[in-house]
């Protein structure tokens, strides 16, 4: 009789998301039909961006498709970082109530979720960030490049199809009890199709042409909701696998500015993940954040107040020179 093959052990996972989670962390599974939307919400707009080349080529874009691209890839960017981050998930500053409201609509028009969803995600992101338990650590699997590779795949984008939803009773009590701000979440879709179709009115409105009204839709519909799904998740893949890391942190976020003026300055995510509350990420010289910018500018005209401004006492204790990034805890 021979003797039984040995097998290699298989090491666990560096940052399975679902270890070690209190018991009420997970909420309800995903239905077919958001997955089969999700799916959908992601595959056609890439697909745009992807014929962008030929469709340039053989046809181009108007100044009128430029700047509804720009206005609305802005408009709903900073819904979501100046929004659905800085100020439902982590209080950087209090927005009088209209401000609130019109917030958590902008963030929906970046079609990435419901803001309840959205910030019950992140909440849940930085409470385990890196490790076993984050919904989208890029080092999952390991740190070998197969293994990183495959991670980065999953913070990006593999996550969101995850069945198992994070449970906004758990990570969002305060926000399930604002009413208002409910129902503008389960209005998701209808911010979804503005988001969408908006465009392509005021492009058949102007131009007085169901071409202009097409090309208004391709540009700054399709096209810029695909941009800008790629930008915001390459904050979750990227920067917590490429930059640098100035300021001290427990998990691997790095600052990354290629992406500074893209990301509305969401990319210098070192900073963030050192000082989460604070309202402005790039807080060194020379770090464009016009997220920051922004709400200087509603503090200005009294919408926003109480904002936490970075504490140069505070970002000296967190500062390091040039030093390794620390390696991500086993689950």
């Amino acid at each position: 009789m021979s003797a039984p093959a040995l097998t290699r052990p298989t090491a666990p996972p560096l940052a399975d998301p679902h270890a070690g989670l209190p018991a009420n962390a997970i909420g309800r599974h995903k239905s077919i039909l958001e997955i089969v939307t999700l799916s959908v919400i992601v595959a056609v707009p890439f697909l745009a961006l992807i014929a962008v080349v030929p469709v340039v080529w053989g046809w181009g874009m108007s100044w009128l498709d430029v700047g509804l691209a720009v206005g609305f890839y802005y408009l709903t960017l900073l819904g979501v970082t100046v929004g659905y981050h800085r100020h439902f998930t982590h209080g950087s500053f209090k927005a009088t109530r209209p401000l609130r409201l019109a917030l958590a609509a902008a963030g929906s028009m970046a079609i990435q979720g419901p803001v309840v969803q959205w910030v019950a995600d992140h909440r849940r992101h930085h409470a385990f960030a890196d490790r076993a338990g984050d919904p989208h650590s890029p080092w999952r699997y390991g740190t070998d490049l197969r293994a990183l590779l495959k991670g980065m795949w999953h913070a990006h984008l593999g996550w969101t199809f995850e069945r198992r939803k994070t449970n906004p009773e758990r990570y969002a009590p305060d926000l399930l009890k604002d009413g208002a701000l409910v129902t503008t979440s389960r209005l998701f879709v209808l911010w979804a199709a503005l988001s969408l179709f908006l465009p392509a009115v005021i492009g058949g409105l102007v131009t007085g042409t169901w071409a202009g009204a097409w090309s208004a839709f391709f540009w700054a519909g399709l096209v810029r909701i695909a941009l800008l799904h790629h930008v915001t998740w390459s904050i979750n893949s990227v920067c917590h696998v490429m930059g640098n890391r100035p300021f001290a942190s427990r998990d691997r976020a790095t600052n990354f500015w290629p992406l500074a003026i893209l990301s509305g300055g969401e990319s210098w995510h070192n900073l963030h993940h050192a000082d989460p509350t604070c309202a402005r990420h790039g807080v060194l010289r020379g770090q464009i954040d016009i997220s920051a910018r922004i709400i200087w500018f509603f503090e200005k005209l009294g919408w926003a107040r109480d904002v936490k401004w970075p504490d140069p006492v505070r970002l000296a204790a967190k500062r390091r020179d040039a030093a390794p990034a620390p390696a991500p805890a086993s689950a």
